[in-house]
């Protein structure tokens, strides 16, 4: 507009240290693409002659012709010298045609019974994969990992959805991978889209099709238990063993926290950053963990929360007991409640997990509360209210109470509730330890006994398996017992913040009986 020359220039990618080399990822994607990286003195030197020359905008970029003759782009389609290379190379014996011509998917698979229309086009996304990742087989592909586990970054999903968009006919999202997260959902999303429900096989049994109907009233039954807590235990079965023969669960802290076990003990209350307390109820075994068998690699787990991975050894575990496969529940309305609250983990072992490299992209999700629950969602792939509660010691009840209200609205028809505590840093012994009287010098509860001095923190997981009596009976799962009713609420001004209200307590209590259909005279204990 001024009279005054300009220069526009389009780069392709440069090579020796410009963007590209910010990801590997993305640098082996450009090798094996049409635009491989630009020697630096070559594209200085082109741009000095595009400074002298007439053009006000180009572009400038180095290409593999080979790879753009083999399947020619409407931009490039007239250009003589990529028409006469298209020839060529479509008339060399043994050519390349990894790409099937559009609409080939549909001829394979039309006419084969629905297993084998699902295994012919998971056998396809498996061998796209493998090429677009760069492995010499699709052996290398697990048709039930996620995509993002095998290795496929925002720039691969968008190379794989090209590939499937020529091999179907389509116009796939973008979103396709994250959408459908393994070759075997994907590969039933798209023989859906290409041949609908009529190519099924007849004889096939349905896809059950998960809908819960509500069931206002009915009572809700506890089908399954699974637990881990101090003592060595493991079971329900080792726990009642252990409370039968009056056990002692209390041990000294645990050795393989890197706390400073030392420098945290004094026996003087008044004494900053100590504890007063030498026990307490502890599970060693919670750096245990198994990270393959839910498809987490040992540099996640490293990352994850304790609380976490006892979370999915205990659902898991739950869901057997009550004799059903885990894995059958993908894409269920199955939910997941837990009562829990934030560990400390990353804050307490920070600088250990930062010193070890490429930990703190997982620090996130491995720690926070809401992944609690979401975690145990996103392994099993279930589908129903995932949700992670933290009302103090209340809290797995809670998830308990918010179970049987979802089971009855509807909102799903399986569900996993519990709690589950560990202490990955001292913080809570030396809080309580400031309140003086708050904690037991030995770490014992010794409730309604004269010699009670204060409670014992302690810590574990539990989960429990609860659905609609009615399912219950039908499916024939055990029936360990039955929750009529419940009720939660909340003290309001009280007499303090942690003061508890005696009326409050009333009220929820006469709720509570109101939600079972009982009175008082029926009840037979209270704790």
């Amino acid at each position: 507009a001024r009279g005054l020359a300009g220069l526009s220039v389009a780069f392709g990618p440069w090579a020796g240290g410009g963007v590209a080399q910010a990801n590997e990822a993305v640098r082996q994607r450009l090798r094996r693409g049409p635009l491989p990286e630009m020697d630096p003195g070559l594209a200085i030197q082109a741009l000095s002659h595009a400074l002298e020359g007439p053009d006000a905008h180009l572009a400038l970029m180095d290409v593999d012709w080979a790879q753009f003759a083999a399947a020619p782009t409407p931009f490039l389609g007239d250009l003589p010298d990529v028409v006469q290379l298209a020839g060529e190379l479509a008339r060399r014996p043994g050519a390349d045609n990894t790409d099937m011509a559009e609409g080939e998917l549909t001829r394979r698979l039309a006419g084969l019974p629905r297993a084998e229309q699902t295994r012919a086009a998971t056998d396809l996304i498996r061998a796209c994969a493998a090429a677009v990742l760069g492995h010499a087989s699709p052996d290398a592909i697990d048709a039930d990992r996620v995509f993002s586990d095998l290795g496929f970054d925002s720039l691969t999903s968008l190379e794989m959805r090209q590939h499937l968009n020529a091999a179907t006919g389509l116009r796939l999202p973008a979103t396709l991978l994250f959408d459908y997260p393994t070759p075997a959902q994907l590969a039933g999303y798209l023989r859906a889209e290409l041949l609908g429900d009529q190519a099924a096989d007849e004889s096939a049994p349905p896809v059950p099709v998960t809908t819960a109907a509500p069931a206002d009233g009915e009572p809700v039954a506890i089908v399954a238990m699974s637990c881990r807590f101090p003592g060595g235990v493991r079971s329900p079965e080792e726990l009642w063993e252990l409370l039968a023969s009056g056990g002692d669960a209390i041990s000294g802290f645990p050795q393989n926290r890197l706390w400073d076990l030392e420098g945290m003990y004094d026996p003087n209350p008044d004494h900053e950053g100590t504890s007063y307390v030498r026990g307490g109820g502890f599970v060693h075994e919670a750096t245990d963990f198994d990270p393959g068998f839910f498809g987490i690699s040992p540099r996640e787990a490293l990352a994850m929360d304790p609380q976490q991975r006892l979370l999915l050894e205990a659902s898991w575990e739950a869901l057997e007991r009550v004799g059903v496969d885990p894995v059958s529940l993908r894409g269920s309305l199955t939910g997941v409640f837990v009562g829990a609250a934030y560990g400390g983990y990353n804050a307490g072992l920070q600088a250990v997990l930062q010193g070890t490299g490429g930990l703190e992209g997982h620090l996130m999700t491995g720690n926070a509360t809401s992944v609690l629950s979401g975690r145990v969602s996103y392994a099993l792939g279930l589908e129903g209210p995932a949700v992670t509660v933290d009302t103090a010691c209340s809290s797995a009840m809670v998830t308990l109470h918010m179970a049987c209200q979802a089971l009855r609205s509807g909102e799903c028809d399986l569900a996993l509730a519990g709690g589950v505590t560990i202490m990955a840093t001292p913080g809570d012994l030396v809080s309580f330890s400031r309140q003086r009287k708050g904690l037991s010098a030995d770490g014992r509860c010794k409730a309604f006994a004269a010699s009670a001095d204060g409670m014992g923190l302690a810590e574990g997981v539990g989960m429990l398996v609860v659905e609609r009596l009615s399912d219950a009976r039908r499916l024939g799962h055990p029936v360990l017992a039955v929750v009529a009713g419940s009720a939660i609420n909340q003290d309001g001004a009280s007499n303090g913040l942690t003061a508890p209200s005696g009326p409050s307590q009333q009220k929820v209590i006469r709720a509570a009986l109101a939600s079972a259909g009982l009175s008082p005279d029926q009840v037979d204990a209270v704790e």
